[in-house]
C-alpha cells in the first residue's frame, strides 16, 4: 500500500490530468500542488511516466483482485471500463501522449492476467493441451485488447460498450466451440 505522500501525488496526478494534457504536466507543478518538495516527489518515482505505470499497476491489481470469479468475459472487464469511464479526461490524456506505450502495454498485462484467471475459472474442469489454452488464451487477449482500442479511439462513447457486451455474447458461443474441439483433440491425442 502507497505511503500517505504517494497517495497525495498519485491522487493530484490524476486530478492534474483530468484538467490537462499529460505533455503540460511537469514535476515542479505537480510537487507545487501536492505541496511537497520536487525531491520528495523523485524519492518516490523515477519520473512521470514511472508515476503513471505505478498508478496503472495498482489499478491492473485491484481489478484483478476483483477477478477471484469470473463467469463472462464481460465480468472481465467491468472494473476496468468503469474506471476508465470516471476517469474518462485523465485514461485520454494518457491515450493521446508519448506515454501510450506504458498504457498499451499495461492494458495488454491487464488482459492477459484478466483472460488467464477467467479461463483458469471456465476451463479447470476442461481436459485442454497446453498449447490450445495458450492458443485460445492469447486469441481472446488480442480481441479485448484490441475492443478496448477501438474503443478508446472512438472516444470512449458509452453507446460503443453495447456492441462489446453483444460481441462478449457472441465470443462466448465462439469460446464453447473452441472448447470442444480442444477437449476432442485432447481426447484424441491420449
Amino acid at each position: 500500500m502507497a505511503n500517505f505522500t504517494q497517495q497525495v501525488i498519485e491522487k493530484t496526478f490524476m486530478e492534474m490530468l483530468d484538467e490537462t494534457p499529460l505533455s503540460q504536466i511537469t514535476v515542479k507543478e505537480l510537487a507545487a500542488r501536492c505541496n511537497i518538495n520536487r525531491n520528495s516527489f523523485y524519492y518516490h518515482y523515477k519520473d512521470i511516466p514511472a508515476l503513471i505505470e505505478k498508478i496503472f499497476l495498482d489499478e491492473m491489481n485491484q481489478t484483478l483482485s476483483l477477478a477471484k470469479d469470473l463467469d463472462s468475459l464481460e465480468q472481465c472487464f467491468n472494473h476496468l471500463i468503469e474506471y476508465s469511464l470516471n476517469h474518462k479526461r485523465a485514461v485520454m490524456h494518457i491515450f493521446k501522449s508519448v506515454s501510450r506505450d506504458i498504457f498499451e502495454g499495461y492494458l495488454m498485462r491487464m488482459c492477459k492476467e484478466t483472460i488467464d484467471k477467467y479461463l483458469d475459472k471456465r476451463c479447470e474442469d476442461m481436459k485442454m493441451l497446453s498449447q490450445d489454452r495458450n492458443l485460445l488464451s492469447n486469441g481472446l487477449v488480442c480481441w479485448v485488447f484490441g475492443a478496448v482500442i477501438l474503443w478508446l479511439e472512438s472516444g470512449m462513447r458509452e453507446e460503443d460498450l453495447n456492441s462489446f457486451v453483444e460481441m462478449n455474447y457472441v465470443f462466448s458461443d465462439i469460446t464453447d466451440k473452441i472448447y470442444e474441439k480442444f477437449e476432442q483433440r485432447y481426447e484424441e491425442m491420449k
